[in-house]
């Protein structure tokens, strides 16, 4: 099997530690360990203690109890059995698309999206459809288009909820009505949720709204703990659940015991974090629209329930690929952003502005309008 290059990745974490500003990552603002249990209230020499008599033996090969319960209360009516611990949420995609795309029939992906949900079905041999979302309809589906896409050989749809990387939000109205296009050919849908959880509101979850729904998630993003690298699958059907815990075996067997422990004891406290990173994030996305009304070259309407913003620019005004613009936005500014060649969406990047500070974000941006500035007197070439 052979898998195409990994365009986001490829393209930013060689560039991580070059950058002044990093707008490149998703994530929100990251935990220390010490601000992780001062925040949830832990004794941190309770914590040590507990630590020190870890046994560095195999982990819970299914998950630690502990960490599934805490798991099972982010969904509604899910229990702590129909969740598996895996490495990270590319572990989670990976072990899902792998193990449920067959290769005589089609995969339904709506697209933009993370490139492990076309990419991989296709390296396997699997035909793969892709329904494109357009900036005129506000990055949402158009169920019209999907439901000529689905048939009979249609064994997954795999979409991202929020969508990465236009932060559009699919409401259970519109999740339900793409299950049941799935439900009538039998067919599984995958969504990507690792930005789900941002706001005030409950955020529906596919294995809320579909039996053969299946959810992939991770630390990474709203929880604020990629480094602990602990991914999940939500699946309510047993047969499913059992045939990915198979596939767990060949590529995960167990995940560590710190990750685990440490993770539970955060998740134990999600409705707080979520709250931290709601509050974050609105912060900084109030400063990021302020700023972008004052940039001519640049457009992003829609809102966002992630923590990153799809930024589209005047490629009349700059006749730069998406590539060239993340390239010299970097040589020239120290500005990392991830550029839509890596989404397959032209003349656009991807911003991220839960990662750093205010301070740190009002001053980038102040560096992005000036680069912005200059390349609109000189017509936007280099």
């Amino acid at each position: 099997m052979r898998i195409p290059e990994f365009l986001v990745e490829t393209w930013l974490n060689p560039r991580v530690e070059e950058c002044r500003y990093n707008f490149g990552s998703s994530c929100v603002q990251a935990f220390t360990v010490g601000e992780l249990l001062q925040f949830v209230g832990m004794d941190e020499g309770a914590f040590l203690e507990e630590v020190r008599d870890m046994s560095l033996h195999y982990g819970h090969f299914f998950g630690l109890p502990r960490l599934l319960e805490a798991l099972s209360k982010l969904y509604e009516n899910v229990a702590p059995d129909m969740v598996l611990t895996v490495h990270g949420g590319t572990g989670a995609n990976n072990a899902v698309i792998t193990e449920l795309t067959d290769v005589s029939g089609n995969v339904v992906a709506i697209v933009p999206n993370y490139q492990q949900h076309y990419d991989i079905p296709a390296s396997l041999g699997a035909e793969v459809r892709k329904l494109v979302l357009r900036e005129e309809n506000g990055w949402l589906p158009d169920l019209d288009e999907l439901a000529k896409l689905v048939d009979a050989k249609t064994c997954l749809i795999t979409l991202s909820n929020p969508n990465n990387p236009t932060g559009t939000l699919i409401d259970r109205a519109m999740m339900t009505e793409i299950c049941k296009m799935a439900d009538r050919v039998g067919a599984y849908v995958l969504s990507d949720e690792i930005y789900r959880g941002l706001g005030d509101a409950y955020t529906a979850s596919v294995v809320d709204v579909y039996e053969r729904g299946i959810a992939t998630c991770s630390t990474s993003k709203v929880f604020s703990m990629a480094g602990t690298r602990v991914g999940w699958i939500v699946a309510r059907d047993k047969a499913t659940h059992d045939r990915l815990e198979n596939r767990r075996s060949f590529d995960t067997i167990c995940c560590g015991v710190f990750d685990e422990l440490i993770t539970a004891i955060a998740l134990e406290h999600a409705e707080k974090i979520l709250a931290r990173s709601t509050k974050i994030v609105a912060e900084n996305r109030a400063i990021l629209d302020k700023w972008l009304e004052g940039q001519p070259l640049l457009r992003c309407k829609n809102k966002s329930y992630s923590s990153t913003a799809f930024v589209s620019y005047d490629s009349r005004a700059i006749p730069m690929s998406a590539t060239e613009l993340g390239t010299d936005m970097l040589k020239r500014a120290g500005i990392l952003v991830c550029h839509g060649d890596c989404f397959d969406v032209p003349h656009s990047f991807r911003m991220g502005y839960g990662y750093v500070e205010p301070a740190v974000l009002e001053e980038g941006l102040g560096v992005m309008g000036d680069y912005f500035a200059k390349l609109k007197k000189i017509g936007g070439k280099r």
